[in-house]
């Protein structure tokens, strides 16, 4: 056996012959997949912090507290060090070492034993803080990779933090506990991501769609002040595509053979989706044959395949003579065993005849000794034995010769003791008439079968006279009750099928009901004996077998267990493919059970044959349809069963229903802003634009642009706004959070306001 990685696989599988299909297909391109995001080790760059100490005050540490946190030390308008941190924590107790180890951001994922235990620093499905203690981890690991010192107690640089449009006032109480509390920060301030990605890409007037990791947001700004009372959300961002896929993957693979985590699923969701410009068009004919291996993506995962040693041609040839060799010594073996029992026979005759010819010398009294010590009822026994083996020694001779033997026919019994009284007859007598009676039953059951078969094949002969006058009088009928017998056999089949496959699911109603079956069992049978107890008569009743069967196979009856339907569905289909001119080859099971015809195929394993003993082919997933029905969510909420309406008719909504005044519109639609990274899908933005024009008038004007970079935008923004005399007016003091509180809050122009 060899462990075989994604890298190291050489796609040469070529899908087979069809019937319809004979064009073989490409192989398909396989897609690897990255385990677990561990980055490795990293040490501190502590230049930037030192480089800071020269002017602290005018210096600031940006936070961006969102999927990734990024943090930055800015001295005057040069930039320093970048520094990324997944808000994930791992807390382990090492015995070893006997004391309690950290792992933070990527650090978590460095075994099995880290990422078993991750822990968020976020809420489930938010990004609001719910994991203070993460939190705090996070931070300390962030201000070690930054350089800081701590020698005052603190990071002695101001603070400045992006959180989420209209979070929580308890999130941000807490968020500057820790700040202030913690790591004695000098000032902080706080701002809403998508504005500061805004004022990065120069807008002023416009319209931010914010579709982020965790959720989506619709932001009017007029004059470079966001509107906040007019913004919308919808619940839905990356996280909750990820989420999706991974539902989707466990309906469609249930027994997928390895573990699927949430970091597969972002990678695929960030790789290999799109958005369709025209999603039910393009979805009913996504699983096309034509054109489904450019579509399909196919994502292996590794496996560990078995390797079978090819054997060269001599070592082929051996093995062969070695058969032939053994096949002729079996050979020999058989004859000389024919030949022993030929030579035993024949002793075994001349020994009878020699003591036939003995008895007839002999008086009755001293016959009847000896044939009873030969375990011989009498005289005639004795001449069927003889005869009986003539036969089987002349049978043997003739097969060794090649002889074909020719049936004698046998001699027509007579039974002449049944007609002789019982009175007139001694004990030899009666003991004669008692066999001639059961030879006599004998041959009647024998000739009773032979009738009977003669019957039945005479009522078969009548059926198809029958059948055939049907066939040629009324047609219509005829041909209608065979088809309605084919959808009856294809219907026990599938019956037959689905239970099999019921009794293999514990929670189904047949595994329920053969448990059943067993726990009644097990109370009504038998107890265990003691003395003077019942005795156990189970199997006395032929009836009593009958609950085998019920186990084994549910309440189906002896005549359904018998029934071969495969072989009734071929008859079925051969009648009607020879009568009926609407039935074809390709109206067949076996044509509709063909791979390269069955929809549920494409959608599992794409244009290409599936082996199901191949490791290789069981580690893999087919994406399809789902790499179009993940982005499109957020534009129908529906297909994901969210509550929601969609974004396009978030947007129609807020301009022509919030903003009636047409010059707003217009400033509105001259510029919408699309940031966030669930915006990074191919075909997001010309989807957006297509669909938001047809709820505009004719002659309004439309102006979509996407951010410079949507993901990193938002810290650029709050990086460019910390160099600014803005960031030291709205950022809250330690002075100020001492006297007045920590939900203190400055108002600006890019934070969230006091509702």
């Amino acid at each position: 056996m060899t462990i075989t990685s994604v890298q190291s696989l050489l796609p040469g599988r070529i899908a087979s012959n069809s019937a319809e299909k004979q064009t073989a297909k490409p192989p398909p391109q396989l897609h690897g997949i990255t385990d677990f995001p561990f980055k490795g080790y990293h040490p501190p760059q502590p230049e930037g912090y030192q480089q800071s100490q020269a002017h602290p005050d005018t210096s600031a540490i940006v936070i961006d507290n969102g999927k990734v946190n990024q943090s930055r030390l800015l001295e005057l308008t040069r930039d320093s060090q970048l520094t990324y941190v997944p808000p994930a924590q791992v807390l382990i107790s090492s015995r070893p070492l006997n004391r309690q180890c950290q792992f933070v951001g990527y650090d978590a994922y460095v075994d099995a034993t880290t990422r078993g235990q991750l822990r968020n620093g976020f809420d489930p499905g938010s990004s609001v803080v719910g994991n203070w203690d993460v939190m705090e981890g996070v931070l300390d690991y962030l201000f070690l990779k930054l350089g800081v010192d701590g020698a005052n107690g603190g990071v002695g640089r101001p603070i400045l933090m992006t959180e989420p449009i209209a979070n929580m006032g308890y999130s941000r109480k807490m968020m500057n506990e820790i700040l202030f509390e913690c790591y004695s920060a000098p000032s902080v301030a706080y701002g809403v991501d998508s504005l500061f990605s805004y004022r990065y890409n120069g807008g002023k007037d416009g319209l931010i769609v914010d579709s982020s990791h965790t959720s989506t947001h619709v932001i009017p700004v007029m004059n470079s002040k966001p509107i906040l009372s007019n913004s919308s959300r919808l619940n839905w961002g990356g996280l909750q595509g990820s989420e999706y896929l991974m539902k989707l993957m466990k309906l469609k693979y249930p027994t997928f053979p390895t573990r699927l985590t949430d970091a597969h699923m972002e990678e695929m969701v960030h790789n290999h989706c799109y958005v369709s410009q025209d999603y039910s068009r393009e979805l009913n004919g996504y699983l096309e044959w034509s054109g489904l291996e450019d579509r399909d993506r196919v994502i292996q995962y590794p496996f560990t395949e078995h390797v079978v040693q090819e054997k060269t041609e001599e070592e082929l040839a051996k093995i062969a003579e070695r058969k032939k060799e053994s096949g002729r010594r079996l050979q020999e073996q058989a004859a000389r065993m024919r030949l022993e029992k030929l030579v035993k026979k024949e002793q075994e005759l001349e020994y009878w005849k020699d003591l036939q010819i003995r008895l007839e010398n002999e008086n009755k009294k001293e016959t009847r000794r000896i044939l009873e010590a030969e375990d011989l009822k009498d005289e005639a026994a004795l001449e069927k034995m003889i005869r009986e083996l003539e036969k089987s020694i002349k049978r043997s001779r003739n097969k060794d010769l090649g002889i074909e033997e020719t049936e004698e026919q046998p001699e027509e019994m007579t039974f002449p003791m049944l007609d002789i009284p019982d009175d007139q007859l001694d004990e030899a007598g009666l003991k004669e008439k008692r066999h001639q009676r059961l030879m006599k039953s004998n041959v009647d059951a024998r000739q009773r079968a032979k009738e009977e078969k003669e019957r039945e094949k005479a009522r078969v002969a009548e059926e198809e006279r029958l059948d055939r006058e049907e066939r040629e009088n009324n047609f219509e009928s005829w041909i209608s009750k065979r088809r309605d017998n084919r959808k009856r056999i294809l219907q026990n089949i599938k019956d037959r099928d689905r239970f099999t496959a019921d009794l293999g699911n514990r929670k189904s109603l047949a595994s329920q009901m053969r448990m059943k079956t067993l726990a009644n069992l097990a109370s009504d049978g038998p107890k265990k004996r003691r003395r003077g107890g019942d005795e156990d008569d189970f199997g006395a009743n032929d009836d009593d077998w009958g609950v085998y069967r019920t186990v084994a196979v549910g309440d189906a009856s002896d005549d359904e267990e018998e029934e071969d339907l495969n072989a009734m569905l071929d008859s079925a289909e051969k009648e009607l493919l020879e009568f009926d001119p609407e039935f074809s080859e390709h109206n067949t099971f076996a044509a509709q059970s063909d791979w390269t015809k069955s929809l549920v195929h494409a959608f599992l394993r794409g244009p290409w044959p599936f082996d199901p003993e191949s490791q290789r082919e069981a580690h893999q997933l087919h994406l399809n349809v789902e790499r179009i029905r993940v982005p499109e969510v957020v534009f129908q909420p529906s297909i994901a069963g969210v509550d929601q309406t969609g974004l396009i008719e978030i947007v129609a909504d807020i301009i022509n229903q919030r903003y009636t005044d047409p010059q707003d519109q217009s400033r509105l639609l001259k510029d919408v802003f699309l940031t966030g990274g669930n915006t990074l899908f191919t075909g997001f933005d010309e989807r957006f634009r297509n669909e938001v024009r047809g709820f505009l008038p004719t002659d309004a004007s439309l102006n979509v642009r996407k951010a410079s970079d949507p993901v990193f935008d938002a810290w650029k923004g709050a990086a460019q706004w910390a160099s600014g005399s803005d960031f030291s007016r709205s950022s809250v003091t330690r002075q100020e959070y001492l006297e007045k509180g920590s939900e203190y809050i400055k108002e600006h122009e890019l934070g969230n306001s006091i509702w």
